[in-house]
């Protein structure tokens, strides 16, 4: 075919009083432009075959890989080389007289076919990371960050052998004289190669999954991780911001994961109020007939009475003085009402650390520090439960006689003058 192309332009060519020559090179122009416009045609006449019958058995199919396949275009790929097999099949036939062109024909065919073979395999990587990301265990396993340093690989071969074919050198030979290159090499991948170690330091110990919640001030990151790649952890923030992280930072830097405690029972609620020190002060009978009507610690009061009866009898204690022998105070009776409170509270959980304390004494009062568990661990409903209970222990530390404790405010001292200055006066008047 490609012959009688030839043949026929050449005459041509010659009729219209073209050089032998110019004749060759016109009519095998034509021959080769024809070659690369019939490639073209195989190309999308392939393209239709396969859309027409392959595509249509794999959509039938049950398996989830194919599917993969076609999202990623592999297929769609790999028929590029159609066109390429059929250039390098027919070249010789359309070029006879120019070597040094089919030549360098044949070099632009093998780098084309280097090029297409490389983009094929990074979509066979990219599916089987899709695939791998349809089991559970990708969320405690990611492969992302290995599926790129295998993506880095490829490319890498791939630039190595498009160079070796250019410059018509093997491959080995090549990659020996790199070697000079390492530092070099060792310096524009810093990044990566760091990304891939902090990977697989972070994949082996299961410092990290997708869907954890993380913490790291350093760089502005608190919340859920959506990516985890070779060089980047992913962070979408509570305020849907999107914060990228250093994969390397994270074994090198401190973070925080929440992952404990969403596995966990409940979410820890953490907080103290600060009493006031002069407040607090031993309680009178009438106090405790006070308190014994509230009905969470109506019984506590009473046991703890009988309790302290009898420790005062039996060792003879002279109780008409209030420093001898045990009495109870109303902070006392306070951080039972509080630890009763909690044992009885519906979202409170009950199989979890409940503790009612003291914290050390400062300038700012006492601290009674609240450490219990909410049963609800979303942020919200946490929130939510967490205002709840300081509301409510706020507003009944007064039922107790004592004071929560915070720094006078302008209006505090506004009223204070005034009181002040209205006592002042009638004094004042009586002088005069």
């Amino acid at each position: 075919m490609f012959d009688w192309i030839i043949e026929t332009f050449k005459k041509i060519a010659l009729r219209i009083n073209l050089s032998e020559y110019y004749a060759s090179i016109l009519s095998e122009s034509i021959a080769f432009i024809s070659l690369i416009i019939i490639a073209i045609a195989c190309y999308y006449l392939a393209w239709y075959i396969i859309k027409r019958t392959l595509y249509q058995f794999i959509k039938r199919s049950k398996t989830n890989f194919d599917d993969i396949l076609i999202r990623n275009k592999v297929i769609a790929r790999a028929s590029l080389l159609v066109p390429s097999w059929i250039i390098n099949e027919f070249s010789p036939q359309t070029l006879p007289s120019f070597p040094k062109t089919f030549s360098f024909v044949q070099e632009a065919v093998e780098v084309y076919v280097i090029f297409v073979i490389a983009f094929m395999l990074d979509a066979v990587i990219t599916s089987i990371n899709d695939l791998y990301n349809t089991f559970e265990v990708s969320k405690s396993k990611p492969i992302k960050g290995l599926m790129q340093v295998l993506k880095i690989i490829l490319y890498i071969v791939a630039g190595l052998l498009i160079i070796a074919t250019l410059i018509g050198q093997n491959l080995s030979n090549l990659i020996l004289g790199l070697g000079t290159l390492s530092a070099v090499l060792m310096l524009i991948f810093k990044d990566p190669i760091l990304g891939f170690v902090g990977g697989i330091q972070l994949t082996l110990n299961d410092m990290v999954r997708i869907g954890d919640w993380i913490s790291m001030p350093k760089y502005g990151a608190d919340g859920d991780v959506l990516e985890i790649t070779l060089t980047t952890v992913k962070v979408q923030n509570w305020d849907k911001t999107i914060t990228t992280i250093p994969t390397y930072s994270m074994v090198s830097d401190y973070f925080t994961n929440w992952r404990g405690m969403s596995e966990s029972g409940g979410r820890r609620i953490k907080r103290h109020i600060s009493i006031d020190m002069d407040s607090v002060k031993f309680c009178t009978a009438e106090m405790l007939e006070k308190y014994k009507q509230y009905q969470l610690i109506s019984k506590y009061i009473s046991d703890k009475e009988q309790e302290i009866e009898s420790y005062n009898t039996e060792n003879k204690i002279d109780t008409s003085t209030l420093v001898n022998g045990r009495r109870q105070t109303n902070l006392g009776v306070f951080r039972a009402y509080l630890r009763i409170y909690f044992e009885n509270h519906p979202r409170v959980n009950q199989d979890m650390t409940l503790i009612v304390r003291h914290l050390q004494p400062t300038e700012l009062g006492i601290p009674i520090e609240v450490y219990v568990f909410s049963k609800n661990k979303a942020w919200v409903e946490y929130e939510a439960l967490q205002s709840d209970i300081f509301d409510h222990i706020l507003a009944v530390v007064p039922k107790f006689d004592l004071r929560v404790f915070q720094a006078p405010s302008d209006g505090s001292i506004n009223k204070l003058t005034d009181q002040l200055q209205k006592l002042v006066k009638p004094e004042t008047s009586q002088l005069n």
